[in-house]
């Protein structure tokens, strides 16, 4: 440990890792929120079907209004907690960034997927997702690499094919593939 880390007494490293992990919190479900809202503006857009009385659109909504509402509820809270926390101390918030950097990677990966899919279609975009949070989660060679990349054209492209000839639902074709 070093000497600054000792002369720091427990509670004020206790108080700045909450504070941190408050404006972490903050930070993330804001984003979150965000990007959940875009995802619910485009669920409009899916194409319906005569099966189906409300839309292609309407289970989707459904869910990312939810987890809005979560995520707002969520930044409320953790304001709620900056606001009895020390503003000066905000050591922890990089630190819980650091922490949960694959889960911050995974989703940045899942947001390339969202913007991929019209352009390059379901099934590639699914493929490349797959192999791509893979990677971030360890798949980099020899075998590992090898088991990733068959996984993820048994799912990228098996749930296309499922779909797509056994349940005779379409799933979106990119406009450049």
């Amino acid at each position: 440990m070093s000497k600054d880390a000792e002369m720091v007494s427990r509670p004020a490293r206790e108080t700045s890792s909450e504070h941190g992990k408050a404006v972490a919190n903050v930070i993330f479900n804001a984003v979150l929120a965000a990007l959940f809202v875009g995802l619910f503006v485009q669920a409009g857009d899916l194409p319906s079907s005569m099966w189906e009385p409300l839309g292609a659109g309407s289970f989707p909504r459904l869910i990312l209004g939810a987890l809005v509402i979560f995520n707002l509820a969520i930044v409320v809270q953790s304001m709620a907690a900056l606001r009895v926390t020390d503003r000066s101390a905000s050591a922890g918030a990089r630190q819980w960034f650091l922490q949960r950097r694959l889960a911050f990677a995974t989703l940045a990966a899942f947001a390339v997927y969202a913007l991929l899919m019209p352009w390059i279609g379901f099934a590639l975009a699914s493929l490349l997702f797959l192999l791509a949070v893979q990677f971030i989660l360890g798949a980099r060679r020899g075998r590992r690499l090898l088991i990733a990349a068959l996984v993820a054209v048994i799912f990228g492209l098996g749930l296309y094919m499922l779909f797509s000839h056994v349940f005779l639902i379409s799933l979106p074709a990119g406009r450049l593939w």
